[in-house]
């Protein structure tokens, strides 16, 4: 099968970018780490103690950021849907989070011990029809801020990927009314031409 115009513009970009050449050359496995480590270092997220969940972690990239952050009482639970090789320091969990077994696990694991830190680099598989693909971005955001009631510590924080369109004013009136501050995050790693933004939500009323 013949690729198309627009999936040979995105390889070549992809094979040409920086961030991707930068993450090979020091063994992150993703360009996504980048954004995350932007963030971090902006606005102090991972404490070395930190109990952190993960969503949507595969391939890894930003689960080996966390680990490299965290002291040996820190905790990172990574949860993606997709199989995602070991990273020491890490409990991964290959599931849905979108069903509710996977948070029924998630609290298993937890075992009664609440999140400093949630992170969502969750994403919808694209079909290229934004009437499609922002509804279900959003929903996904809105999931991990449900999450967020149960098991998130007061003052806590929540950094979640979302995309701007449909429901993103909704989603950030609704984050606000759940934690002090409320920002938005659009790291050099995303791509200039992506609606791609990442909502920093901190101190859990």
């Amino acid at each position: 099968m013949s690729r198309s115009k627009s999936s040979k513009r995105w390889l070549k970009e992809h094979h040409s970018d920086d961030f991707v050449i930068k993450s090979r050359q020091q063994k992150w496995r993703s360009r996504a780490v980048y954004k995350l480590a932007e963030i971090d270092e902006k606005d102090r997220l991972i404490k070395p103690n930190s109990c952190v969940i993960e969503l949507g972690a595969a391939p890894g990239g930003w689960s080996q950021y966390v680990v490299s952050k965290l002291s040996s009482n820190g905790f990172l639970l990574a949860v993606d849907i997709l199989p995602m090789e070991s990273i020491a320091g890490a409990t991964i969990l290959e599931a849905d989070f979108t069903e509710d077994e996977a948070l029924d696990e998630i609290r298993r694991i937890l075992d009664g011990k609440q999140a400093d830190l949630v992170l969502s680099d969750m994403a919808p598989n694209f079909t290229g029809q934004q009437v499609v693909d922002q509804p279900r971005s959003i929903y996904l955001a809105e999931l991990a801020l449900d999450m967020c009631n149960e098991l998130l510590a007061p003052g806590g924080a929540l950094l979640t990927k979302t995309f701007q369109g449909a429901g993103f004013e909704e989603l950030t009136r609704s984050m606000r009314g759940q934690f002090k501050t409320v920002k938005s995050r659009k790291p050099a790693a995303s791509r200039p031409r992506s609606r791609e933004v990442y909502l920093l939500a901190q101190g859990r009323l």
